[in-house]
């Protein structure tokens, strides 16, 4: 099949992230766009909010191949961020295939197990750089697969958040995949991810957000039930859907039926949106994922 010349420039393109955080100023959009201009950058997708006073910015950027000097960006970004007072930060896109992961995990095994068979047999194309746990209980299962595990005690979320964040830079991750993670992360912490932080949630979602979806499902007698997988956004469980699987709900079917029939669901619906966010076919346009 010949290539076309448009698709052969898009293929020459490099792609970054540029996340800005830091207290609510004048001027910050203007110096920071202004920044990439100079440096040779096309900006595709721009979003910005304030909140409480603190301010948050994510930058979708491409460069044509002959115009990427990523040590130049990154001085000229570090320079504005110092004289602005915030935390600007530039992620380059990896090569296709290259993408490093971590899957955050609570004490559930059965998504983080599943994870590791597909990646072992070659169906997920991309490197898990490190699990990171809240609690040491899924150390044993990182350590038999070769992958570092990180404990960070999730007492303090403002404390672990840090801790977690330089972890993630260090390992230069590119997303995240929480693998039953328990724990709501916060909007400073989801902007540095903004649509790169893959979770599943055991419910039809926008149906039972929260952390006890089967029990609302069984106590309100749905007659089906099911999972959802979606990037994480600063509003609990109201992320764009990635993908979703159901079941039918027996008549008297317990809880711990719908809980068991539920699990199994959870690892097949996480690793297909895994799948399809490495097929980069996903594109989130006003709060809504679709395929392209």
């Amino acid at each position: 099949m010949p290539i076309h010349y448009k698709q052969l420039e898009f293929c020459m393109k490099q792609l970054a992230t540029i996340t800005v955080i830091g207290r609510d100023k004048t001027g910050v959009i203007a110096r920071v766009t202004n920044v990439l201009f100079e440096q040779g950058a096309n900006i595709e997708a721009l979003e910005e909010q304030v909140t409480r006073g603190q301010f948050s910015m994510v930058i979708q950027a491409s460069w044509k191949a002959a115009r990427w000097v990523p040590r130049e960006v990154e001085r000229a970004l570090e320079k504005a961020g110092r004289e602005l007072g915030m935390e600007i930060r530039l992620r380059p896109s990896a090569p296709k295939g290259a993408q490093r992961f971590a899957i955050l995990v609570t004490k559930e095994p059965h998504c983080l197990e599943a994870l590791l068979r597909e990646i072992k047999a070659g169906r997920i194309q991309a490197k898990p750089a490190l699990i990171l746990g809240n609690r040491p209980a899924l150390k044993a299962i990182a350590t038999a697969h070769g992958i570092p595990f990180k404990l960070v005690p999730w007492e303090d979320r403002a404390k672990a958040e840090a801790a977690a964040l330089r972890i993630l830079e260090a390992e230069g991750v590119d997303f995240l995949v929480l693998a039953r993670f328990m724990k709501i992360l916060s909007p400073n912490f989801v902007w540095r991810f903004k649509n790169k932080i893959i979770n599943i949630h055991p419910s039809l979602l926008p149906s039972f957000p929260g952390p006890q979806a089967y029990r609302q499902a069984y106590e309100r007698g749905v007659k089906i039930a099911g999972v959802t997988a979606h990037f994480v956004t600063m509003q609990l469980d109201e992320g764009p859907i990635i993908a979703q699987g159901s079941f039918p709900v027996r008549p008297n079917m317990g809880l711990p039926e719908i809980m068991a029939a539920g699990q199994k669901l959870e690892a097949k619906v996480l690793i297909r949106a895994v799948r399809l966010y490495l097929q980069k076919r996903l594109d989130v346009y006003w709060g809504v994922v679709k395929e392209v």
